[in-house]
């Protein structure tokens, strides 16, 4: 009678080795950056059209104060002088760069100071989507987004929202909350002199008044307002100036 034939045992398979902990952690680093970069893309494309809520900045402000002023009004609501002189007193290339005015930085690194050197659609990356501070991290991030707003966004919405997240006062944003604040006045009703006034505040908005000027706000004012008047003639303003 024949022996059974002894069937070979299958040898146990050896344990995989475990990914090194280092490309691991890479990896979810990694991943959890694409996320949040593809976060901030859906709401630059979200915000092209619909008006950002608060802010970091506006929230910590509402906390710290008890609350702020702040109301939202679309581009047709705004006097055009307004747009003019935000421009004219914070970055009149603002229609010939894409998001970086080259110029500006170089004359600001010559000068050892960032003072001219952030664009409005760089103002606008930090106020709507970031947070205030001067962090590398930030920087990073506003370069980064910075395009990518000029990209999706037309002049006229980075203006738009600029205008209504700018802070012009303790407590104060937005281009209608600062007309009723400093002039009992809609936004759409305020004049070239009282928009001058509010451009030159905004960039020391807790040490400058619009309804009581200083003899350097009163300065500034004129210097916007022949700037607003360069920028309208000179085509300067033709990205976003079409109703005058």
């Amino acid at each position: 009678m024949a022996k059974p034939r002894k069937t070979a045992q299958s040898e146990p398979e050896a344990p995989q080795p475990r990914e090194p902990w280092l490309r691991r952690t890479r990896r979810i680093i990694g991943r959890g950056l694409l996320g949040i970069a593809a976060v901030y893309g859906v709401l630059i494309l979200l915000f092209s059209f619909v008006p950002p809520p608060i802010n970091l900045y506006q929230l910590s402000e509402s906390l710290r104060l008890g609350g702020i002023s702040r109301d939202w009004v679309g581009w047709d609501e705004i006097a055009p002088a307004m747009g003019r002189s935000a421009v004219a007193a914070e970055d009149a290339n603002f229609c010939l760069h894409w998001g970086f005015d080259m110029a500006a930085i170089r004359v600001a690194v010559e000068q050892g100071s960032n003072r001219g050197a952030s664009t409005i659609s760089q103002q606008v990356v930090k106020n709507v989507f970031l947070w205030q501070g001067r962090s590398w991290l930030r920087k990073a991030m506003e370069a980064g987004m910075t395009p990518l707003v000029e990209l999706f966004w037309s002049k006229q919405r980075i203006l738009e929202v600029y205008l209504n997240v700018a802070e012009f006062d303790e407590g104060v944003f937005g281009v209608q909350a600062a007309a009723q604040h400093y002039f009992g006045v809609d936004a759409s009703k305020l004049t070239d002199t009282q928009a001058a006034r509010l451009a030159a505040v905004l960039p020391d908005p807790k040490g400058r008044d619009a309804a009581k000027p200083s003899a350097f706000v009163k300065k500034r004012t004129r210097e916007i307002m022949s700037g607003a008047e360069t920028i309208a003639a000179d085509g300067r303003a033709g990205c976003f100036d079409s109703r005058d």
